[in-house]
């Protein structure tokens, strides 16, 4: 499971601002965490990457080994195509047989492609969305941070302040926390086989539902 890298550093610093006393190293330590805030939000996002890599190789998993079985086998017991499948084989004809695929094998790949498309964009639309948010959370905490620079030359404003941004730095983790959770729970949807009744078909579309329900919800 995917787990978002917290902003600790920023917190603890701005809990400690309620010091009487503020060191002088201070403002440059704040700077430095500046930097530090840009490396840890170039690790979320390479972690948010691996995740959404995983659930699409799951999904491509799905189609694989789930739904193009069926479909071939919907494909084939169309009446015309199988017929005709049947007199090449009982034939042993090589020549219609290399023709027969080479009509029909397009038709497949093309249909396997369309469902691989359905299935993944939705994914790659939602990785983009959470990658935004992330990225504009730490363009929060860099202003946050900036600000704390300044105030830390003054100690009254910082006492100030200090309550008001550090409730602002805890949302982001809990926040991306709950969309990973869900995204999770949505392609699980897809791959879980609890009940064999529901068609691939179903659990399609209840998957591509709970992702547009996550994307509408950022």
């Amino acid at each position: 499971m995917l787990k978002i890298i917290k902003v600790t550093t920023l917190s603890v610093l701005i809990a400690v601002m309620g010091c009487v006393s503020i060191p002088s190293e201070a403002p440059e330590l704040s700077v430095e965490l500046g930097k530090r805030i840009a490396a840890i939000e170039e690790s979320n996002i390479t972690l948010l990457n691996r995740f959404f890599d995983q659930k699409r190789k799951e999904v491509d998993k799905f189609i694989e080994e789930e739904w193009v079985p069926e479909f071939a086998n919907h494909f084939f017991s169309n009446k015309t195509i199988s017929d005709a499948w049947e007199t090449i084989v009982s034939e042993d004809d090589k020549k219609q047989r290399l023709l027969f695929l080479v009509k029909t094998g397009p038709r497949l790949i093309k249909k396997i492609n369309e469902k691989r498309l359905e299935l993944i964009q939705p994914l790659d639309a939602l990785e983009r969305r959470i990658e935004l948010k992330i990225r504009e959370e730490y363009t929060q905490a860099r202003a946050i941070n900036n600000s704390i620079t300044s105030f830390l030359l003054s100690a009254s404003k910082v006492a100030d302040n200090r309550n008001r941004y550090l409730e602002i730095v805890n949302t982001t983790d809990a926040s991306i926390g709950r969309l990973i959770d869900e995204t999770d729970d949505a392609v699980s949807v897809l791959i879980e086989k609890k009940d064999i009744l529901e068609d691939k078909s179903e659990r399609s579309q209840k998957f591509l539902g709970k992702v547009r329900e996550i994307r509408d919800s950022i």
